[in-house]
């Protein structure tokens, strides 16, 4: 019986692992509290920032 019940915890521990790794999470990945601020301040200071267009545009729009 003890030797039955081994096989068959081992088999569900295996088959347990591979249903998880078929179903892996959607959750987002974790960024730090740090990194969020990080990203938030390079997004604003290129939105202040003005996009400089290159100089043959600029020419181009005068003609």
């Amino acid at each position: 019986m003890n030797r039955k019940k081994k096989i068959n915890e081992t088999l569900k521990q295996k088959a347990k692992k591979a249903n998880a790794k078929l179903h892996s999470s959607n959750k987002p990945k974790y960024v730090s509290k740090a990194e969020r601020a990080a990203q938030a301040i390079a997004a604003e200071t290129e939105m202040t920032q003005p996009v400089e267009q290159p100089a043959e545009v600029v020419a181009n729009e005068n003609a």
